[in-house]
């Protein structure tokens, strides 16, 4: 496997890293709860209306 001749500096291993969140755009579903049905991202409470798996977590807004 290949190994880098000389090792990153810490600002071109900053740069490198500095687009690594724009890889993937973030997948938004729909919440489960038919009441709310607002995007939200997927394994995290609504924002919207605060349930999580069928369970209010959060206070709603």
């Amino acid at each position: 496997m290949p190994v880098p001749k000389r090792r990153k500096s810490k600002s071109r291993q900053g740069m490198h890293r500095a687009h690594h969140h724009l890889a993937e755009p973030n997948n938004f579903i729909t919440c489960p709860n038919k009441a709310c049905g607002q995007p939200m991202l997927p394994h995290r409470a609504c924002p919207a209306c605060g349930q999580y798996k069928g369970k209010q977590v959060i206070a709603a807004r």
